[in-house]
């Protein structure tokens, strides 16, 4: 990797990846890259012009238009803009969540957006989170861990998180769309969700955010010779 670490966390959706990724990446130093929140905005960019985020032809057909960059807060949030707006909250609505569960299936956007999470674990320690992450876009990082729980856990915590920004659903709505992702996800045809063979299972069912957060950061340190994390 250049000289630089990467840890890939793979799993499904509603799992927590992101929360506890961008968690660990503050704890040991790293640049935490939501390759999810990427698509997202592929997502976001095809449903607001109409278009049927299964088909590739229309959906390949704009992402020449499309001008896509990761910035991150004084917190060191991840933030997504599209054409020069930030769409860090628009593309957390569950319908785009559908969107890019379609348009991340395609290989055109795939390929379109390869290149960009490459190059930034080229040029930093990175802790990038998403589908394939340690199958397909970095098969050689020092670490990969595939992180899951329950379909109805995840959704338990979906609808918390919707309801805590004032989205309007219930469970039943947040399950169905989550097992329809994991159906999208692990049935697609290129780069579909599924554990790397080398990489560690954690499985948060049962475990609170604290103790999800500790039982990630025991594995990091268990397996990186990193110097020094933070408290």
């Amino acid at each position: 990797m250049n000289g630089h670490f990467a840890i890939a966390i793979d799993g499904p959706s509603g799992a927590g990846k992101s929360t506890l990724a961008r968690r660990a990446a503050a704890q040991f130093g790293f640049l935490y890259v939501d390759t999810g929140a990427i698509y997202r905005t592929v997502g976001l960019a095809a449903h607001r012009r109409g278009i049927d985020c299964h088909n590739e032809q229309a959906v390949g057909a704009i992402l020449g238009e499309l001008d896509i960059r990761m910035g991150y807060n004084d917190e060191g949030e991840q933030r997504m803009y599209l054409n020069g707006e930030d769409v860090s909250a628009a593309i957390r609505a569950p319908e785009i969540s559908i969107c890019a569960s379609d348009v991340s299936s395609l290989s055109v956007v795939r390929a379109f957006l390869l290149e960009m999470q490459r190059k930034t674990a080229r040029e930093n320690n990175v802790l990038m989170d998403g589908r394939d992450i340690g199958t397909v876009v970095l098969p050689q990082a020092e670490l990969k861990i595939y992180l899951t729980a329950s379909a109805e856990a995840r959704a338990e915590r979906r609808l918390k998180e919707l309801l805590a920004k004032g989205v309007e659903t219930d469970f039943d709505s947040v399950l169905r769309d989550i097992e329809y992702r994991d159906y999208q996800d692990t049935h697609r045809d290129i780069a579909p969700l599924r554990q790397a063979e080398d990489a560690v299972l954690l499985d948060t069912s049962a475990l609170d955010l604290e103790q999800s957060c500790q039982a990630l950061f025991d594995i990091i340190r268990a397996r990186l010779p990193l110097d020094g994390p933070k408290a």
